[in-house]
This record gives C-alpha cells, sequence and structure tokens, in this order.
C-alpha cells in the first residue's frame, strides 16, 4: 500500500480523446504531460483510454476514485479549465462532442448498475477551441495545457497520493 492512499483505495488515471481531431486529443496529451512530469506510485493505475468506449469497462469497475482527462464542452471560452465531479459528469456530458464522450456516462451507467461504480469521480478538461480533422492542439488549448496538469495533480494530492508533486 502506498502512502496517503487508503486500503482498497486505487486511482485510476484516464486520458480520453482522438488525437486526429485537433483538441480533442486533450485528455491524451495532459495524461502524457502529466505522467512526464509527476511520479505517480503504482496505487495510479494509468490508462490511455483514447475512444475505448465500453471498453473502459474493465477500468472504471470496482475502483474507488476515478480520474479522467479530456476536451470538455460547456459553450465557454476555449482553453477554460472545466472541473465536474460526481453525478454532474453524466449530466453534463449528455450533448457529447464526440463518440467517445458519449460512451463515458454509458460506462459510468453500466458500472453503477454492476454494483461497481467508482466511488469519487473528478473530470478535469479544457473547453476545446476545434475538434475538426487535423492534429495538434488549438492555441488556446495548447496555452492552457500546463494549468490542466497542475489541477490533476491537485486533485491526485487531494486524494492523498504519495509524492504527486509538480
Amino acid at each position: 500500500m502506498t502512502a496517503g492512499v487508503e486500503p482498497g483505495g486505487e486511482v485510476v488515471l484516464i486520458g480520453l480523446g482522438n488525437p486526429l481531431r485537433r483538441d480533442e486529443g486533450l485528455g491524451l496529451s495532459a495524461l502524457r504531460r502529466l505522467t512526464e512530469r509527476v511520479p505517480l506510485p503504482a496505487s495510479v493505475r494509468v490508462v490511455e483510454g483514447a475512444t475505448l468506449g465500453l471498453s473502459l469497462l474493465d477500468h472504471v469497475e470496482g475502483v474507488e476514485r476515478l480520474l479522467v482527462l479530456d476536451a470538455v464542452v460547456t459553450g465557454g471560452a476555449p482553453g477554460r479549465l472545466v472541473r465536474l465531479e460526481g453525478e454532474a459528469v453524466p449530466a453534463r456530458l449528455r450533448r457529447p462532442a464526440s463518440a467517445h464522450d458519449l460512451a463515458l456516462p454509458d460506462v459510468l451507467a453500466l458500472a453503477r448498475l454492476l454494483g461497481g461504480g467508482p466511488r469519487e469521480l473528478v473530470v478535469l478538461g479544457l473547453e476545446p477551441a476545434s475538434v475538426e480533422a487535423g492534429t495538434g492542439l488549438s492555441e488556446p488549448v495548447a496555452a492552457g495545457l500546463d494549468r490542466l496538469v497542475e489541477a490533476a495533480a491537485a486533485q491526485l494530492r487531494h486524494w492523498g497520493v504519495a509524492g504527486c508533486t509538480s
């Protein structure tokens, strides 16, 4: 057991997105930057979820804490930091930005039906500027990437993940 994380308190960190649709690849970019900068202990399971959809069930079922990094459409200014927690996640993601956004609420609902949804759920992301076909993050989203990574590191620290400094 890692100090700071309670027994059975596994933390799963998932980056979602499609890097072939500009800002839609944000979750994967943020996950990579976070794992390069922050020493994560073995108690944190890191998953490049990309656009796995219902295949994510194996990664969310029965976990204590789930942190998801993704582009999140709220209608705000491009690059704005977005934080969703608990029940606000499925309700807010009902209007999908892409195919995998629709799947996350479905995966969470299925995990709950099976009796094993995450006890704590946080989605952190940035408002996208462009989800058109192409590669690379837009300027406002690229400018907010470090802010998103710091927010993710802060959430992990809040959950007591040892050694999680940035």
